[in-house]
């Protein structure tokens, strides 16, 4: 689905001092930018931030980021964040690609990956988010024995990944080809969407080795 250019959404967000953009001066001191050590869960590819928002409010004592790099979609969990009032929350306008740059070794203790793009065709592969590629940056920023959390629409990516996972010698806690809405809990804007078209949401919970 592409997103209408909002031609004021980088000036809106600068405003909101939840918002980070690029994150390479934080690495290293996120537990301190939140002012606390609770534990910090990361979801890559936020969006409007519909999950983000409502995993944080259910619990206060874990810190969120959510990393997005469209600045389109984000303005809106921007909005969200502020809205809400959310202290354990923060905004990321970042690109996957540079996470070892924006966070130091063990500080990412639960990764989520949300209706992340497919990518389809064969040789676009290593960009899916949860392609060996990846997981090697992830290695590199989360403790030992972090969680990995993965939902998607797309079969395909779903039994890639689990494929994905088994080879970097991760542990698949839970898989379901259908995760019912209940069990799913926090619903993102494309899951809700999907959910209405009553497709398949797949699920793979799994467990890094370090």
């Amino acid at each position: 689905m592409r997103l209408r250019f909002k031609e004021n959404a980088i000036p809106e967000m600068k405003e909101n001092p939840l918002i980070y953009f690029d994150g390479k001066e934080n690495k290293g001191k996120w537990k301190e930018i939140f002012g606390n050590d609770n534990e910090i869960y990361l979801e890559i590819g936020s969006g409007r931030g519909d999950f983000l928002i409502e995993i944080a409010k259910d619990n206060p004592d874990i810190n969120f980021i959510g990393l997005e790099v469209n600045t389109n979609a984000f303005v809106v969990a921007s909005r969200k964040i502020k809205e809400n009032e959310l202290t354990n929350v923060r905004g990321l306008i970042a690109d996957a690609e540079n996470l070892e740059g924006i966070f130091e070794n063990e500080e990412i203790s639960r990764i989520y990956l949300n209706f992340s793009t497919p990518w389809p065709k064969r040789r676009h592969h290593k960009r899916r988010l949860s392609h060996e590629r990846f997981l090697n940056r992830y290695k590199n920023i989360i403790k030992d024995k972090a969680i990995l959390e993965l939902k998607t629409d797309n079969k395909e990516l779903y039994e890639a990944s689990v494929k994905y996972f088994e080879e970097f010698s991760m542990d698949i806690i839970e898989k379901d080809e259908n995760i019912s809405e209940e069990k799913s809990k926090y619903i993102s804007e494309y899951e809700r969407k999907f959910r209405n078209k009553n497709m398949p949401i797949y699920y793979i919970k799994a467990r890094f080795n370090k």
